[in-house]
């Protein structure tokens, strides 16, 4: 059951719920790019995604992994632990793409030596500006301790996620996450882990399936989706 709208961001909306510890999360049809200077509804997309980030969350749990997932209860509803956010996010980066390329002049698609872990604030007035520890750490956003287990996290996650997208001919090139922490002060993972917020290739060709369709036209991003979420054998 859903009560009072807790906050509302351009994917997804936090509902209160039965449980003063727990929130409904919906994924909602908007797809935006460019901090929300692009945008369109496309009908689906939000089963879709709720789909596919509950299958993460559940396989990151067989893994050992702490997340604010409790479990899916509708075609685009997720129960989920409340979290006190962390306002940094963890991008986990294994072939360059995206802003990395434009900001150190890298060719798309170069393979990186190990898997590179980037700090970003969030922030969408400032355009999510990347950051080192040391600023979190000074202006309070979170504590040493916590974003190197943010960071160590993330890797984890990169082993679970890179197997189970390469099984399916899906190459992970690069995702972000977010954290936050629960009630008793534990720190987890939040927030969504969809085509959204990955780039996913097709191992084999290079072909996109992940939001880049919608940011660059590429084709249908329902389509693309459907197909990661085939792919790893989830039912919509």
């Amino acid at each position: 059951m859903k009560g009072e709208l807790k906050y509302e961001g351009k994917g997804k909306q936090l509902y209160a719920s039965d449980s003063a510890d727990e929130l409904i999360q919906v994924f909602k049809d908007d797809a935006t790019a460019f901090d929300g200077i692009k945008h369109d509804v496309i009908a689906g997309k939000g089963a879709l995604n709720c789909a596919i980030s509950s299958f993460f969350f559940e396989k990151l749990h067989e893994a050992g992994i702490g997340t604010h997932y409790v479990r899916k209860e509708g075609a685009v509803d997720m129960r989920v632990k409340a979290l006190d956010m962390i306002p940094v996010e963890v991008v986990v980066r294994n072939v360059a793409a995206g802003s990395i390329c434009k900001r150190l002049g890298f060719e798309e698609g170069m393979e990186l030596k190990w898997p590179l872990t980037e700090f970003f604030y969030k922030s969408d007035e400032l355009h999510d500006p990347m950051i080192a520890i040391e600023h979190a750490e000074l202006f309070g956003w979170g504590t040493r301790e916590e974003l190197e287990a943010m960071r160590a996290t993330a890797l984890k996650v990169n082993e679970v996620m890179t197997k189970l997208l390469a099984d399916v001919g899906i190459r992970l090139v690069d995702y972000k996450l977010e954290f936050g922490r629960t009630a008793d002060g534990a720190m987890v993972l939040g927030d969504e882990i969809t085509p959204d917020g990955c780039r996913l290739w097709d191992i084999e060709t290079g072909r996109k399936l992940d939001k880049d369709v919608f940011r660059r036209d590429l084709g249908g991003l329902s389509e693309v989706y459907h197909e990661v979420a085939n792919r790893l054998g989830i039912k919509i």
